[in-house]
């Protein structure tokens, strides 16, 4: 069902620099609170008295509560993105992780750390779908990659502060610092104005936000798993292996001891610079699904040499860091590609709902690395690979299925 022409055309040449740098920033203080547990985990744990046995089977427990929380609030801040409005989302989800990140900072028990970051996660979950729904929705078609690259790329260099900041104060004093952030972030609301596309979807007779509607054919199901499924490389990187690159170190021979706040640092430094460079690979190939081709095999190569190499010394080991960062840096590519591929009507539900099932999959992950180490007498080496393998091999089969979405027409709605 095509838009109102007239208005179509105004959504083509109006440029939304406010909503992109909102949609920025508020992405930047999403990757700060997101990342910073993966940089203060030991530490913080350690100061709750765990033991270091504790320390990874607490700091697996803890992540895995975040994204369940990122995956139900997919559910939640999506169908809201589609009934209430983009910006409804965008400043709701804002408001939530922040006081969430602020509570964060009071915790004295692994059980109220959990409930926090249960918390976090799910408010966490509705920022970028709602901010890069929004930016492609008021973005010129032939532009679209610019934009949601500087979405990304503005906000996956919240790492890079989340780690400084963790080395400048304590892993209390960070997490205020995030909450601050976002309680500020919420004074620059007044400048942003809700998508036109989505005014004139809610003016007229057409279902928006049925999150079953993506269920109700094969074809439709399958087109929707797909968008997920292509993503899951990235966290494979950031979730598993940079996450837990002390424990890879260690199992590796890795010279001296991995500080999983450098790894970070290194991978998400990385992806940040290469998610601009994916957007102007696509703009230069116009092509979407060349792009993530190419980072996909790119990321084959990163992850044998992770897993190959033994006794590194540290610098080549956060080298390697760099590397693997670099290659998981088509995650404004991934984003854009879900965002397209469906109407107006349930384009929120979806960008919001895959996104965080892309973060919320380190549940499973996490869980058969757990299951298959066990099954291979403790080997984290081992359960890595076969994940690892698993993982990339699903990404390659999805981004065989999809269709191309460069400079495709954004002004329709799903019958």
């Amino acid at each position: 069902m095509e838009l109102t022409s007239d208005l179509s055309q105004q959504i083509k040449t109006k440029l939304p620099v406010a909503a992109i740098i909102v949609a920025s920033l508020g992405y930047f203080v999403d990757i700060y609170d997101l990342l910073l547990f993966s940089i203060v985990r030991v530490p913080s744990l350690k100061s709750l008295g765990l033991n270091p046995q504790e320390v990874t089977s607490s700091g697996i427990f803890l992540l895995n509560v975040q994204m369940t929380g990122l995956m139900l609030g997919g559910l939640f801040w999506g169908i809201l993105g589609d009934k209430k409005g983009r910006l409804t989302v965008l400043f709701g989800s804002i408001a939530l992780y922040s006081i969430a990140n602020i509570a964060n900072g009071f915790v004295h028990s692994v059980e109220s750390y959990a409930a926090w970051r249960f918390i976090a996660g799910f408010g966490l979950a509705g920022e970028l779908g709602a901010g890069i729904t929004l930016v492609a929705e008021l973005m010129p078609k032939e532009k679209r990659g610019y934009a949601t690259s500087m979405v990304a790329g503005v906000g996956i260099s919240g790492a890079i502060v989340a780690f400084y900041t963790a080395n400048i104060f304590d892993w209390r004093t960070s997490f205020f610092v995030g909450g601050g952030l976002g309680l500020i972030l919420l004074l620059l609301r007044i400048s942003v104005s809700e998508s036109m596309m989505f005014r004139i979807t809610k003016r007229e007779n057409v279902v928006r936000g049925n999150f079953f509607h993506l269920f109700k054919h094969t074809k439709t199901f399958f087109k929707y798993l797909r968008c997920i499924v292509i993503g899951l490389p990235i966290w494979l990187i950031a979730g598993i292996l940079i996450t837990l690159s002390p424990e890879f170190g260690k199992a590796l021979g890795v010279q001296g001891t991995v500080n999983a706040g450098v790894a970070v640092a290194c991978c998400y430094g990385a992806s940040m610079i290469s998610d601009v460079i994916s957007a102007l690979l696509s703009q230069y190939l116009k092509s979407r699904l060349k792009v993530v081709y190419i980072y996909l095999f790119i990321g084959i190569l990163a992850i044998s040499t992770f897993f190959i190499l033994r006794n590194l010394s540290l610098p080549a080991f956060y080298g390697l860091c760099l590397f693997l960062g670099f290659t998981a840096g088509y995650w404004a590519m991934f984003i854009t590609i879900a965002a397209e591929q469906f109407g107006t009507n349930i384009r929120a539900t979806v960008t919001t709902t895959a996104t965080n099932f892309v973060r919320g999959a380190l549940v499973p992950i996490s869980l058969l690395l757990q299951y298959l180490r066990g099954v291979f007498n403790g080997s984290i080496i081992t359960a890595g690979i076969i994940v690892s393998v698993l993982v990339m091999a699903v990404a390659f089969w999805a981004l065989s299925q999809m269709e191309e979405t460069f400079s495709k027409d954004l002004d329709y709605t799903e019958e």
